[in-house]
């Protein structure tokens, strides 16, 4: 697709392969993108883990106990899958029955994740640890303020679907326009593929400013909680 529409653009096959080296930036952004779907998918299940953990604690079973009962629950919510947060609690779980302590378990899950709520949620709960607040309480309410956080963002998500979609067709409408131009005038288009008139320049800034629309578009829309 790059090379299309950089001969589209340049009418110059060594001009559209150099335009496709912008690909090479392409990874790291498909990078970025499955680091935050993982992160999400992680907090969701995290929400879902501070549920079964609460009820718990609350039929009287010890923080250790507790924790172990977790890794059941979530096994039945997602039958025969190996999942990150069953991954993470099962290692909790091992060194627990090592007698480490929950507090640097849960600092370094935290650390691992880079995630918000985890993050939050620990600072929280090492320090009812260590002051003998109201555990119980405290997971209850990060795990309703984790699940407000989601239908918020689902809902931001509805709302921007249509505009996004908007986005991603006027940026592909000067390309299309572009095109035709060049394939029913071509005349009329010719000096903007010529050195010797400055077209590719032109062509350039063109591209470069239809890019960087493009970026802003996408920034406004993405909207964190």
């Amino acid at each position: 697709m790059l090379f299309a529409i950089g001969f589209i653009f340049y009418q110059n096959v060594i001009m559209a392969a150099l335009f496709c080296l912008i690909g090479l930036y392409f990874p790291k952004m498909r990078k970025e993108q499955i680091i935050q779907k993982r992160k999400a998918e992680l907090s969701r299940q995290f929400q879902q883990a501070l549920f079964s953990l609460s009820s718990s604690l609350v039929a009287g079973r010890s923080i250790e106990n507790a924790f172990k009962e977790v890794t059941n629950d979530l096994y039945l919510l997602y039958p025969g899958k190996k999942i990150m947060i069953i991954q993470e609690f099962e290692h909790i779980n091992k060194r627990l029955e090592n007698r480490e302590p929950i507090e640097r378990m849960l600092e370094e899950f935290s650390e691992r994740t880079g995630i918000e709520d985890i993050t939050n949620f620990t600072d929280v709960f090492v320090t009812c640890k260590r002051t003998g607040g109201d555990l119980v309480e405290v997971i209850r309410r990060t795990a309703h303020m984790i699940s407000e956080k989601f239908e918020i963002q689902q809902e931001i998500s509805v709302m921007v679907a249509q505009k996004r979609f908007e986005s991603n067709a006027l940026a592909l409408i000067p390309i299309g326009i572009v095109a035709m131009l060049t394939y029913f005038s071509g005349d009329y288009m010719e000096p903007l593929y010529k050195w010797s008139e400055f077209g590719p320049i032109v062509m350039t800034v063109c591209l470069s400013l239809l890019a960087f629309s493009f970026w802003i578009s996408q920034r406004i829309m993405k909207i964190e909680v």
